[in-house]
């Protein structure tokens, strides 16, 4: 067994139930947790101040934040949305939000304006529908699934996606993003 170094601090006890909003009073640390982060069942975290924890739940959980993790001592570990790449979408809202929730991609939807995850795919698609889009950096918050609960499965390009075919042609063809997901391009 290996000592660790002095200014490491030692890990906390494990977290088997989460505390919803408002059923917990101070929390002895935080974490912040992505989006997809925010979505778990058994995973090692850090807290803000570096301790680590493990959390075991007995379901994968879906946490939006302001919950938190109880600790085996009943310490309570608050969850935080954390900062993430997003893309702000303004323009004709429901149009734009009917072209985003046809991609099946998770949406933040605000008064003013939309929200998703950086995707420069779908960036391109939303300009060339006329939609101004602004890059920024913050909590990323999407509506939840049907009847409000739970997540919408969407997919990501990702910075390196290619689809290895020209699209300037002119006629109608499909292309697989893997299992289950097509596009057709007219």
């Amino acid at each position: 067994m290996t000592d660790l170094p002095a200014d490491l601090p030692a890990d906390l006890p494990n977290a088997t139930r989460v505390a919803p909003k408002g059923a917990w009073m101070a929390a002895a640390d935080h974490v912040a947790l992505d989006y997809e982060g925010r979505f778990l069942r058994r995973k090692r975290l850090v807290t803000a101040s570096g301790a680590g924890f493990l959390v075991d739940l007995p379901e994968v959980t879906n946490l939006t934040g302001g919950e938190a993790f109880v600790l085996a001592d009943g310490r309570f570990i608050e969850v935080r949305p954390a900062l993430e790449p997003v893309l702000v979408i303004s323009g004709d809202l429901a149009r734009l939000a009917w072209h985003i929730g046809n991609r099946h991609t998770p949406c933040q939807i605000e008064p003013a304006r939309l929200v998703i995850r950086a995707d420069h795919v779908l960036e391109a698609m939303l300009k060339g529908l006329g939609a101004k889009v602004v890059a920024s950096v913050e909590p990323f918050q999407p509506e939840g699934g049907a009847y409000g609960m739970g997540r919408t499965m969407g997919h990501d390009h990702g910075p390196s996606h290619s689809h290895g075919h020209d699209h300037s042609h002119d006629h109608s063809h499909g292309h697989s993003h893997g299992p289950g997901h097509f596009h057709v391009h007219p």
